[in-house]
């Protein structure tokens, strides 16, 4: 990520992170705020970059040690906090506190980025509220949050907060492509953006990779061999989406199949599943418009059983049947 790069995504932000860089009048803390994390990442990462540059003259160079260092994630006066589970807490932002404590190893500036801050536990943020209220040093936070709203009003009222613009499923796609993701996973993860949420990284990936093909699997027996999907749905559906965080997700990729399916009417090409273009395309001609509003419309009142603790089996019998009625 370069200042030009940035700019060229969120004008707005870039403007005021470069010249606050250039004038060296960072506040002690942002939070930025917005749908897309990837766009949070890479903005954190060249302000931190920036922050702990050691050039005269452009920061980041790019080329310093410490550039280096802090854009693969081995500054040791960066640090970076990621919910533990499906929170952030107390412990982990205590042993930040301590860790900043100590002068910095290589300058006598420290950063530190949290990600997901939304969710701290009360605990952990009334912690880091008193860390915000008396910094020690040359001291930035970076909070990062999709939900502004849920963050402690005090640490709002103490960082300067800087919305990001939300980017379009093409330009979110694009944007992974360039971070090295391969192109028909790009295309998935660009829609459901980081769901399932408490899975880390690695682990999101490949469960990914395995929902997608449950989707599609199960898509192809509802529409050719409709007396087999339920063996479908009992034998790999509720083995891979087990609980209603992962079901809510697998139900964003039935729900990204059927639109895929309209989209194939109207002969678009911005697709979910675009190495299924020829089974989209089959499914298109069995299909009505209206059919597949239907459709979309049942898997969308599934999501809104399963967040009314309806019970998950039955939720999915029920999204099978209206399907196949439709059809």
């Amino acid at each position: 990520m370069t200042w030009d790069r940035l700019r060229s995504r969120q004008p707005v932000v870039a403007k005021l992170l470069q010249q606050a860089v250039v004038r060296e009048r960072l506040p002690h803390a942002y939070v930025f705020e917005g749908e897309d994390r990837l766009e949070h990442r890479e903005a954190a990462s060249l302000l931190c970059r920036a922050f702990l540059c050691r050039s005269t003259e452009t920061k980041p160079c790019g080329v310093c040690h410490d550039c280096k260092r802090a854009e693969n994630g081995s500054h040791p006066d960066l640090t970076t906090i990621q919910p533990d589970g499906l929170s952030i807490k107390k412990n982990q932002v205590e042993l930040l506190q301590k860790e900043f404590a100590y002068k910095g190893m290589e300058s006598p500036r420290k950063v530190y980025v949290i990600e997901d801050a939304d969710l701290m536990t009360a605990s952990a943020a009334n912690s880091l509220l008193t860390f915000l209220e008396e910094p020690e040093g040359e001291t930035l936070a970076i909070l990062m949050t999709r939900n502004l709203h849920f963050l402690l009003p005090t640490i709002v009222s103490r960082s300067q907060i800087l919305s990001f613009s939300p980017l379009s499923d093409v330009e979110r796609q694009k944007n992974l492509e360039a971070a090295g993701e391969k192109p028909v996973l790009a295309a998935l993860r660009a829609r459901i953006g980081d769901k399932p949420v408490d899975l880390p990284e690695e682990e999101r990936t490949a469960w990914i990779v395995h929902g997608r093909q449950v989707v599609i699997q199960l898509a192809e027996e509802v529409l050719q061999r409709p007396q087999q999907a339920r063996l479908i749905l009992q034998e790999k559906w509720h083995s891979h989406f087990k609980d209603r965080n992962h079901i809510d997700t697998g139900l964003d990729l039935f729900l990204f199949w059927y639109r895929d399916v309209l989209y194939m009417k109207w002969e678009r090409e911005d697709l979910a599943y675009p190495d299924q273009a020829e089974r989209l395309r089959v499914e298109s001609l069995h299909r009505s418009e209206t059919m597949l509003a239907s459709n979309m419309k049942a898997v969308m009142e599934a999501k809104k059983y399963l967040s009314a603790n309806v019970n998950p089996q039955l939720i999915m019998e029920r999204l099978l049947l209206r399907i196949q009625e439709g059809s």
